[in-house]
């Protein structure tokens, strides 16, 4: 029997918490989800502002995250034509990403979920889903 470590409800909002005060902080209106360690979705907010595609790459962000136990933007070479991953972006009905803003959020090693931030650019996603993990790191 395995014993698996797992955000919980708590964790989800102090992770949205961190990383809507910083796109408050840098001005971008953001779609953040955050996933378990199994890929489903846990919390979820669009700011006033937040795209509406991004609600589902923000979702899909954090799924690849932590399905992958990768950052995003990690994928994103390795799943060019002719590298070990290519096609990726097409596996799991088109659910990977790899655009900055998805990122694994780890405890002691173990994977307990993923963050997903979509609507800013790339670095303003990536930046914002920082500010998420670590608001959990700083427990």
């Amino acid at each position: 029997m395995l014993t698996l470590r797992r955000l919980d409800a708590a964790d989800a909002a102090r992770i949205i918490e961190a990383a809507q005060a910083k796109a408050d902080e840098i001005g971008v209106p953001m779609c953040i989800a955050v996933t378990d360690e199994s890929c489903n979705l846990l919390a979820f907010t669009r700011m006033d502002g937040g795209k509406i595609p991004s609600i589902t790459i923000a979702i899909d962000k954090s799924f690849t995250a932590a399905g992958t136990r990768k950052a995003t933007h990690d994928l994103a070479e390795p799943s060019m034509p002719g590298n070990p991953v290519y096609g990726l972006t097409s596996a799991v009905g088109g659910r990977m990403v790899v655009i900055a803003g998805g990122l694994p959020i780890f405890a002691d090693g173990e994977i307990i979920g993923g963050i997903g931030v979509s609507s800013g650019s790339p670095a303003q996603d990536l930046v914002v889903a920082e500010a998420g993990v670590q608001a959990l790191e700083k427990l």
